[in-house]
């Protein structure tokens, strides 16, 4: 489970982040764009966990292409580590502006400021282009995923190239009041959100969950102690069905 950061600012951040690892997180998501990376980055030093156990994630905004070393660096500064776990592409540009800016993403990965790098918002057809005139594949691909954003074509390109797809807005990209998550939550005994973050994981799709709460953070954490009956998994998954799924694939 990662802990998502956007719109958490300020001490919010540096206490959310802090509170978060306390509990057991070990993955903190953010970007440049979100303008809280100095928070996060001083949630992450007062909670006194070790760097090495750490994933630090950030994504870099695309509108800043040309200024990837200075925006990375920027980054780190802020965050106060000395590499990043993983750096995303915030979203997909024309297809020359893409190629230029992973060109930067993977010298960044070769000079060691950066472990892996990845991308998001892509779709499909963006990522074949990349790979094809890069030769690097994407080791994530974070988009917005839940059961009315289901995309079985996605999933299938991306395990065909081993890119791990990374689900980011679990809950406000989804229905919270659909009766097909209602009845699944009552039957459990959990939380809707707590039914969404299982149905993540039924999929292999690692979520990345804000919480602004020590309440909420622990709660989600708690995906990992139940499961979902195969016929419930089907039930949420034709929520699609009747949804509006974005731009053909």
């Amino acid at each position: 489970m990662s802990l998502g950061t956007w719109r958490m600012r300020g001490p919010a951040a540096r206490r959310g982040v802090e509170e978060a690892l306390a509990l057991g997180y070990r993955c903190v998501d953010t970007a440049t764009g979100y303008g809280n990376e100095r928070d996060v980055g001083a949630g992450i030093r007062a909670s006194g966990i070790e760097r090495g156990d750490l994933l630090v994630v950030t994504k870099f905004p695309e509108e800043d292409a040309g200024r990837e070393r200075e925006t990375l660096l920027r980054s780190l500064d802020l965050l106060g580590v000395d590499h990043l776990d993983l750096w995303l592409v915030h979203g997909p540009l024309d297809p020359d502006g893409s190629l230029a800016v992973w060109e930067r993403f993977v010298e960044a990965r070769e000079a060691g400021l950066v472990r892996a790098i990845g991308v998001s918002n892509f779709l499909p057809t963006q990522v074949d282009d990349l790979v094809a005139r890069s030769g690097v594949v994407p080791a994530v691909n974070q988009v917005a995923f839940g059961p009315r954003l289901l995309d079985p074509v996605l999933a299938r390109h991306h395990a065909a190239l081993g890119i791990v797809v990374q689900g980011h807005s679990p809950f406000s990209e989804n229905d919270l009041w659909h009766p097909v998550l209602r009845a699944a939550a009552g039957h459990h005994g959990r939380s809707v959100h707590q039914i969404l973050l299982r149905w993540h994981l039924e999929h292999g799709v690692p979520a990345v969950a804000k919480a602004a709460s020590p309440a909420h953070l622990a709660a989600n954490l708690t995906a990992h102690e139940f499961t979902l009956a195969p016929a419930e998994v089907e039930a949420i998954d034709r929520i699609a069905d009747d949804a509006w799924k974005g731009p053909a694939r």
